[in-house]
């Protein structure tokens, strides 16, 4: 992945926000970079397009507000980031989430849980599908989970 690409969409979290101004996300990647060059300058808006055209940035009430996407999130999450996606009154996805809790501990790595209602885009991938189960940016889980074989995947992405 591009380093001004991944500067962006680190950007939402470092600033603990859902939606950033376009100059904000401008000014971000060049502080983050130190001294962009001219050709960088003009690749952060480059890049800016490119993430609205793949989806992993969208329009958030205006056109200079843009607010990361899931898919956004997911390209950039770590090795151990388990990400559940879930919705409120799935006897699967406590199940699951039961399942995952002591590996978790056991490997240190972190869990997400998303509700798939809250967003339209979610709730259309996944409605007949939850529990899923994202390890890092892949998809490693879906209905239920396989213990030995979680725990195989998480000490995989732990090395």
């Amino acid at each position: 992945m591009d380093s001004i690409v991944r500067r962006i969409l680190e950007s939402y979290d470092e600033l603990g926000r859902e939606a950033l101004e376009f100059s904000t996300l401008t000014q971000r990647a060049a502080q983050r970079a130190g001294n962009l060059t001219p050709a960088e300058r003009d690749s952060v808006g480059t890049a800016l397009a490119q993430l609205l055209e793949q989806g992993w940035l969208r329009h958030a009430g205006g056109e200079n507000l843009l607010a990361r996407t899931e898919d956004g999130r997911l390209a950039i999450a770590g090795p151990l980031d388990v990400t559940l996606y879930t919705r409120p009154g799935c006897h699967l996805c406590e199940e699951a989430k039961a399942v995952v809790a002591p590996l978790l501990c056991e490997f240190g790595a972190s869990l997400r849980e998303i509700n798939i209602d809250a967003d339209p885009v979610l709730r259309e991938r996944y409605t007949y599908d939850v529990p899923v189960i994202f390890l890092g940016s892949r998809k490693v889980a879906k209905h239920r989970i396989q213990v030995d074989q979680f725990r195989r995947q998480l000490e995989r992405a732990g090395r």
